[in-house]
């Protein structure tokens, strides 16, 4: 089964290359996608010199349209059977794709999550407030839903082409990964959750989530339950 590996950039001049570099690498078969979201600190020369590879699609946009956006762009060009999403800091290893994408290829699942709370990274070292963030998400998520996951916000969320087709996200910054969580719990698929090594950043080497992104993915959590999305 071919995977279509979605890359949603903006502004990573210091680590896209490398990721590209272990995307290439991982002994799946795959096309990549990236889609840039006008970055301004040279990424974009960068891509364009990795797209003299041949091996890329890549979207430019005209405007910093937010990461769910960027993954939509992505997935509207992919022509594989399996969505990976994958974002360009380095803080989650393409070489766990194999592992990840086994439970649909062997037809036991239809979506896959990599849970870095299984996993040997250094959760602390997302920061106090990431992590209790996270950890109050995920309870929220599983009281409300009827959940079961350790990690509801993960870049990891690997599913058939066909079962995102069904989400009609409407999310296109960062809560666009909450969204579709509790779209495909809703919807009754059972989620794989597979432990995934994970090297956190922090602001300073440019991490671009913020704490309001934590209240918008808050708001999703309840108005999705109390009302609908």
């Amino acid at each position: 089964m071919k995977t279509s590996v979605i890359i949603p950039v903006y502004n990573e001049i210091d680590t896209v290359a490398e990721l590209l570099a272990r995307v290439r690498t991982s002994p799946i078969e795959k096309e990549i996608i990236v889609v840039d979201g006008n970055s301004t600190d040279g990424t974009r020369e960068v891509l364009e010199e990795e797209a003299k590879k041949g091996d890329l699609k890549l979207i430019y946009q005209l405007k910093r349209n937010g990461r769910g956006a960027a993954i939509k762009e992505g997935v509207a060009l992919a022509s594989g059977e399996i969505l990976i999403f994958q974002d360009a800091d380095l803080e989650l290893d393409p070489a766990e794709y194999p592992q990840l994408i086994a439970p649909i290829v062997n037809g036991r699942y239809k979506v896959v999550f990599g849970s870095r709370f299984l996993g040997k990274g250094f959760i602390f070292g997302m920061g106090i407030a990431s992590y209790i963030a996270n950890i109050i998400l995920t309870a929220l998520t599983n009281i409300l839903f009827r959940g079961y996951l350790t990690d509801v916000e993960t870049c990891y969320q690997i599913m058939l082409a066909e079962v995102f087709k069904e989400m009609d996200i409407k999310s296109d910054d960062f809560d666009f990964t909450i969204e579709l969580t509790l779209k495909l719990l809703k919807s009754k698929y059972r989620i794989r959750e597979i432990p995934v090594n994970f090297i956190p950043r922090r602001a300073i080497h440019g991490k671009k989530i913020h704490w309001l992104d934590g209240i918008a993915s808050l708001w999703i959590i309840l108005k999705f339950r109390f009302n609908s999305l």
